[in-house]
């Protein structure tokens, strides 16, 4: 009878060291004082100095973080209006084919969806004339595309599991659709709608493939960079940049995890008031 837990555990603990042990190896050797990434030459912080130093990478910084917050938001704000229309609307014309379209770029590899999206700029461009040349804007759209597929179904599975017999309970009431949205439906997935949004700038923040399909001269996002540099080897410099980028999407998971977890709480209080008051 024991065996069973044991080995679970056991395949539990190896599949952990197996995703975090790399991290916190590149973690320690970031504030390692040697030039070699992999030689242990007595502690310093020298290397997080020489990165503010660095104005090629705080620019790449700021444009990936910037990249990022604009396209998490319009993926959200486009994905939460999929979601909902996918959950609430069973039956409509072109439901499938929407679907599908939704879906698509989850099970694309990033090579196709780069190259299609390449494709698809170059031929806005001779026929329309923009975009003038690809840069920002083309990597920004780029991203809403395919972060939108992940925010439209965490929407959709969230409202999937809601109960939709208060939504009806308010409309018997007399709200009107858009007070049910406003008083209802948004308060239910806000939860949801904060995962998207982290999740979708957590993607947009660490994407290479599809950025280098869409970007161009003189826009390079800092995957990009480190991409580049670690090209021509790893150096400490790259595992400090890394270590900053792991430590800062980890506050903002904390902070997510949170305000979600207070949200959560809210709700199922004052639905506990709800269902008292009416009994």
């Amino acid at each position: 009878m024991n065996r069973r837990p044991t080995f679970l555990i056991s395949v539990l603990c190896f599949g952990f060291a197996f995703l975090y042990v790399p991290i916190l190896s590149m973690i320690v050797f970031s504030f390692n004082n040697s030039r070699l990434a992999t030689v242990w030459g007595g502690f310093s912080t020298k290397w997080y100095g020489k990165l503010l130093e660095n104005d090629k990478i705080i620019e790449a910084a700021l444009l990936s973080f910037q990249i990022a917050v604009v396209s998490a938001t319009m993926a959200t704000i486009l994905g939460t209006m999929a979601g909902i229309a996918l959950a609430r609307f069973k039956k409509f014309r072109g439901r499938t084919v929407f679907s599908g379209m939704i879906n698509s770029p989850l099970i694309m590899p990033d090579v196709i969806t780069g190259i299609s999206l390449l494709i698809f700029f170059i031929l806005l461009k001779e026929y329309i004339g923009w975009p003038a040349q690809r840069g920002v804007t083309t990597v920004t759209l780029a991203h809403i595309t395919f972060s939108l597929t992940y925010v439209t179904t965490i929407i959709q599975s969230r409202l999937s599991q809601a109960d939709l017999a208060i939504e009806e309970a308010a409309m018997d009431l007399g709200s009107r659709p858009w007070q049910v949205m406003r008083d209802i439906t948004l308060p239910i997935i806000a939860p949801a709608i904060l995962s998207g949004w982290l999740l979708a700038f957590t993607l947009s923040l660490d994407e290479v493939v599809i950025t280098n399909f869409t970007t161009g001269p003189g826009t390079t996002t800092l995957p990009i960079l480190i991409w580049s540099k670690v090209k021509l080897g790893v150096t400490p410099d790259i595992n400090a940049l890394a270590t900053i980028t792991v430590g800062i999407v980890g506050i903002g998971v904390l902070i997510a995890a949170i305000v979600m977890n207070r949200m959560e709480r809210r709700r199922d209080r004052d639905m506990q008031l709800a269902y008292r008051a009416n009994q």
